[in-house]
């Protein structure tokens, strides 16, 4: 069988097979660390996203390698949640030409679309 790529998504089989995790453990983990949730398709198919598949193999680490419990993994993914830099807005670059002909074709372009609702 064809290896995926990296950014693909994994079912929850393929997960468990990646990881030597059950199923059943994957699904439990869902339910007690707010941070995992792979997208769930029609009849409830689990996707896992790359980022998800490292935070499966990140609390696996930290509860059967080095010895955490549940709820110190939630604690410790708690606080990195909030220590989380918030991204700033952008930020206008000052003293660049506005176009006003490229700013009236836009209204344009919006009052024509307004028409048509």
């Amino acid at each position: 069988m064809a290896e995926k790529a990296a950014s693909a998504f994994r079912t929850i089989g393929e997960v468990s097979h990646d990881t030597g995790l059950p199923q059943h453990i994957l699904r439990y983990w869902e339910t007690r660390f707010p941070q995992l949730r792979p997208l769930q398709r029609a009849g409830k198919r689990r996707y896992y996203r790359p980022e998800d598949v490292a935070l499966v193999r990140r609390i696996n680490a930290l509860l059967n390698h080095e010895g955490y419990t549940v709820r110190g993994v939630q604690k410790l993914l708690m606080s990195e949640t909030r220590a989380a830099p918030v991204p700033a807005a952008p930020v206008p670059v000052s003293g660049a030409p506005i176009d006003p002909a490229s700013l009236k074709s836009i209204r344009d372009l919006l009052a024509t679309a307004l028409a048509r609702a």
